[in-house]
């Protein structure tokens, strides 16, 4: 990530954040934003900024402060007021970990949806960001700042439904009413309603023009008098700039303010297109990583997973029937369970690579320690879809540990056989799987396929069933099938299809006559549970 905590500092601190001991200047770039879990130790990326929820008594700080230098960690939060005994300074000092206070009335979501929005990086790719009006693009933390310092007034960027998407520094010089909008990252509803009645919102996005808001009266006095105008792109309205001002503005600022909105409307349809190019890009390297040949190893560099053993996993949604197919309601559930799956893989390893190819979502988590890859990703894979629940039929596949690049396809090819047996057979119950838990079903795939593409169909004495199955209207293929399943077991197989022993032996005897088949022949057995395996399946 390109921002530190300095950064963080001038953007969030005087409302979210205050600096409590350490050099901000001396922690370099932040790699990334973690919650600390007391009962886990994380793999934490390098220069993490912690989250300590939960950690109040001095003595669990400096022994978290300890932890985290090892970890070559950028700073600690922890919820305001800190107490700051010798021990903690010292510790601080000792780790070059900077200590940081979150204030009151702010949650820990909140501000972690905040760090990840001010520190979003292009993970993928090293090219340098794109300049817009002078900030790089899509970064609406600077440009916020950028408008405060035009018209001299703290601002905020919102969305159509009032919900914050960034915010300048200096919100300290604005009313309550304004850090309350910050923390809770949208316009409290009583303002908002307020608002509406006195026409403000109508009056806003039907127009270019400024619109000035005197003050409101509320439970904490008078607000001060607000300007906004609209954020458009053509026709359509993207959000709008809120400023708070003691007295209207000149002309000048007036002139800046509208300008303003031009680029901001730039930089929110980059980041609106960004998404999807990020999604592109981050699927095409992997796909590449996954092939191997030559780019696979620049791929696996601009993924940040280069010279690690990686576990592959791949998750899709298993075959509906004919009547339960909707292409546009199945392309929004993948999409989702595939963001779903990138983000649990995410807070799993934080070097961790997931993206949708295709109508699947490849992920690459890599394995630290000696322990046994594969079942861990298995453990993985069974939470994500514990989670998700029943509505969603998701499906994972989990391939053998890949221990470098040139064994990525073969690890690829794994997980997308043992993927294609679960998606085939989605009423067993089972929803994640290896390749080794279902290598008969997965060799069984493969002459079913040969026989498909030539169109065979059963021959022989399994043909004769099925023949006088239909016309008598009997079920004498199933008999033949539970005693092959059965291994010749008859009250194992009376009990599979519901009838008495008695009852099957006289169907046993009876689909021998009809078939002509001698059940004494281990071939001609076999040739009957190949065809209703390979040629007659369920």
């Amino acid at each position: 990530m390109s921002a530190g905590v300095v950064r963080v500092l001038d953007d969030l601190g005087g409302t979210l954040l205050d600096l409590v001991h350490g050099d901000p200047g001396g922690a370099g770039d932040i790699g990334g934003v973690a919650i600390h879990d007391p009962f886990e130790e994380p793999v934490l990326p390098r220069h993490a900024l912690v989250l300590g929820v939960g950690v109040r008594e001095p003595a669990d700080v400096v022994r978290l402060l300890r932890g985290l230098g090892k970890q070559e960690a950028a700073g600690l939060v922890v919820r305001a007021p800190v107490a700051v005994p010798a021990e903690v300074t010292a510790a601080v000092d000792e780790t070059g970990v900077v200590l940081l206070g979150l204030t009151r009335g702010a949650s820990w979501a909140q501000l972690a949806a905040m760090l990840r929005a001010l520190l979003a990086e292009g993970d993928v790719g090293q090219a340098e960001p794109e300049m817009l009006g002078g900030v790089p693009s899509g970064d609406l933390f600077a440009v916020a700042n950028a408008i405060a310092e035009l018209i001299d007034a703290p601002v905020t960027i919102e969305d159509p439904r009032s919900r914050v998407l960034a915010f300048s520094g200096r919100q300290d010089e604005a009313d309550p009413s304004r850090v309350e909008t910050i923390l809770g990252r949208q316009v409290p509803e009583r303002f908002a309603r307020m608002l509406t009645d006195r026409g403000v919102f109508r009056e806003l996005y039907r127009s270019d023009r400024l619109v000035y808001v005197d003050a409101l009266v509320n439970l904490d006095g008078l607000t001060m008098p607000r300007v906004a105008v609209a954020v458009r792109a053509g026709d359509e309205v993207l959000g709008s700039i809120w400023a708070a001002v003691r007295e209207p503005l000149s002309a000048e600022r007036e002139q800046a303010l509208r300008e303003a909105a031009r680029l901001v409307a730039l930089h929110m349809l980059r980041v609106r297109a960004g998404t999807d190019v990020s999604r592109r890009l981050r699927a095409e390297l992997l796909s590449t990583a996954l092939e191997g040949g030559a780019g696979a190893r620049e791929a696996m560099a601009r993924l940040g997973l280069a010279g690690r053993p990686v576990v592959v996993l791949a998750l899709a949604l298993a075959d509906r029937g004919p009547g339960e197919r909707d292409d546009a309601g199945v392309a929004t559930e993948l999409q989702r369970v595939s963001d779903g799956l990138a983000m649990h893989l995410t807070a799993v390893h934080p070097r961790a690579a997931s993206a949708l190819v295709g109508d699947v979502a490849y992920g690459l988590v890599p394995v630290e320690g000696e322990g046994d890859g594969e079942q861990w990703a298995v453990s993985i894979a069974t939470e994500f879809v514990d989670r998700v629940g029943e509505r969603v039929p998701a499906v994972v596949a989990i391939g053998p540990v890949a221990e470098d690049v040139a064994a990525l396809a073969g690890a690829r090819a794994s997980a997308d056989r043992a993927l294609r047996v679960l998606r085939a057979e989605p009423r067993t119950g089972r929803r994640v799987a290896r390749l080794a838990d279902v290598q008969v079903e997965a060799l069984l795939l493969e002459p079913r396929d040969l026989v498909a593409a030539r169109g065979d169909r059963p021959t022989g004495p399994v043909a004769r069933l099925f023949d006088y199955d239909r016309q008598h209207n009997t079920n004498l293929v199933e008999t033949l099938r539970a005693w092959l399943d059965s291994f010749g077991d008859v009250n194992a197989a009376a009990n599979a299809v519901y009838v008495h022993p008695n009852t099957f032996r006289y169907r046993l005897r009876r689909l021998a006559e009809v078939a002509q088949l001698d059940l004494s022949d281990p071939e001609a057995r076999f040739a009957a549970m190949l065809q209703l395996r390979v040629i007659a399946p369920r």
